[in-house]
């Protein structure tokens, strides 16, 4: 769908009110946490690592509570996250009343934003939001906010302290540096910890015959080839389909279920008992909802699936787990129990792992992570390598230790990305409820900052002498009259 703006104006009123919203709030409160320095230089209260919707969110929430959170992001400004780069599908799943990362306020919702261009009956005709429409907003509400986003740098490595800060080694447009903060957040998405996830086949081919759904890709390098897809996943759909619309001259998806999930399980769960509760549930109680989940997968959208099932040259194979792959006079024979495919290229729609040892930045705290492994041992039939691989995280999202004393200034890094989502739900990368997760960092992050520095603060307030009352605004009355003696 494509909408021209009604009103030149509609954005300009809306970020009017947006300042008249913050302003009857009084946000954002004031800075109140001492400044601190570490060789000589300053050391940030908070720093992010990604600028894309999760970074956004914990940022505005930090800053609104007085707390300075700058984000470091290494994709050029207005390219954060997957958006406008990796993602493929045409809307965004998410129903379009959600309210994403608005923080409770009205007038930073996509509706508002929508609506303030497009008018109400625009809005009552959409069905699903764009994708590139979703980044468009998202533009905006970095501009809108003022947020500080430091684009072009790459943080290179990450080194808990045992001085109270976390040192980050930073490669910018004006070269390598490090950076000091007190508390680091990782809003860093669904691959955050770790890469993507692709069979051990993978190893023996050739890079350039093959490619994971998340790599940056020109498609219209597959046109007149012969393409299976590996998966049946969203992101699975969005990749056959637009390598169909580049001109594939087929594309096989290779499913290895007899069936395509047809009921979203987890959307099943959304209300915000579980939203708020799931972090206080017992563990067999957190693993045995994100379990099932996992094993009842997550069906592709119906929009994305007749995407792909309108082109004739679309085959779904169900039941064709690959059994191996060899290459013969440049075409990859992919041999399942269906029979053997001969294809020219191969994408893996096969999601992502957590693992700390596969990310350099992560190598001084990758030996010293509790992982659920660590904590939690499933019934047998229930394993799961997702959850057990996921970080056992404390109640600010913070990374603890396996071995307490191990690596000290661990608990200062803060997991806000999918991970987390074992042990505080799913608050921390999609839609729904990321206002109530960056709400909980950001709160947490406040009170662990406060206590740290209580002593200053209560000579802070032992200081202060601003008075309120000037003693002028009595008469001091006489002494009662004396009795005489007896």
């Amino acid at each position: 769908m494509t909408l021209s703006p009604t009103s030149a104006g509609g954005l300009a009123a809306l970020e009017a009110r947006l300042r008249q919203d913050l302003a009857w709030l009084d946000l954002p409160a004031k800075r109140w946490v001492p400044p601190q320095t570490r060789d000589g230089l300053p050391v940030l209260d908070v720093a992010i690592i990604g600028g894309g919707m999760a970074g956004l969110a914990a940022s505005t929430a930090l800053t609104h509570l007085g707390i300075e959170a700058p984000i470091f992001d290494r994709a050029p400004a207005g390219l954060e996250g997957p958006w406008a780069t990796t993602a493929r599908m045409e809307t965004l799943r998410s129903p379009k009343q959600l309210t994403g990362p608005a923080l409770g306020l009205p007038a930073l919702t996509f509706r508002a934003w929508f609506e303030a261009q497009f008018g109400a009956g625009a809005w009552e005709a959409l069905d699903k939001i764009p994708r590139l429409q979703w980044m468009d907003y998202l533009r905006w509400y970095r501009q809108a906010l003022g947020l500080d986003i430091r684009n072009g740098h790459s943080v290179t490595r990450v080194t808990p302290r045992g001085d109270g800060v976390v040192a980050l080694a930073v490669a910018g447009p004006d070269g390598d540096n490090t950076v000091y903060a007190r508390h680091l957040v990782l809003a860093t998405g669904r691959d955050g910890l770790g890469g993507p996830t692709v069979p051990p086949f993978v190893r023996d081919l050739p890079r350039n015959v093959w490619a994971h759904s998340s790599d940056e890709m020109d498609y219209a390098t597959l046109r007149g080839k012969r393409v299976g897809v590996i998966g049946a996943g969203a992101s699975a759909m969005d990749s056959a389909a637009t390598a169909l619309e580049a001109g594939a001259e087929s594309v096989d998806l290779l499913i290895r279920r007899a069936d395509i999930p047809r009921v979203n399980k987890g959307k099943g769960a959304g209300n915000p008992g579980l939203t708020h509760g799931h972090l206080a549930l017992p563990d067999e109680w957190k693993w045995r909802i994100r379990h099932y989940v996992n094993v009842q997968q997550v069906p592709p959208p119906r929009g994305s699936t007749l995407r792909v099932s309108r082109f004739e040259n679309a085959r779904f194979n169900l039941g064709c787990p690959i059994l191996d792959v060899t290459r013969r006079d440049g075409e990859l024979h992919v041999r399942t129990p269906k029979g053997t495919f001969v294809l020219d290229f191969l994408i893996f729609s096969t999601g992502f792992r957590t693992d700390l040892f596969a990310r350099n930045e992560f190598a001084a705290l990758a030996p010293h992570v509790r992982l659920w492994r660590d904590r939690y041992t499933p019934a047998a039939g229930d394993e799961d390598t997702e959850l057990s691989d996921s970080p056992d995280l404390g109640p600010v999202f913070e990374f603890q230790e396996k071995t307490p004393g191990a690596c000290p200034g661990l608990d200062r890094v803060h997991c806000f990305c999918y991970p987390a989502t074992l042990t505080h739900g799913a608050l921390s990368g999609d839609i729904p409820a990321i206002s109530e997760g960056a709400k909980r960092l950001a709160q947490g992050l406040a009170a662990t900052l406060y206590r740290e520095d209580a002593e200053q603060h209560f000579a802070i307030m032992q200081a202060y002498v601003e008075p309120e009352v000037f003693g002028d605004e009595w008469t001091p009355a006489p002494p009662p009259a004396m009795e005489p003696a007896r």
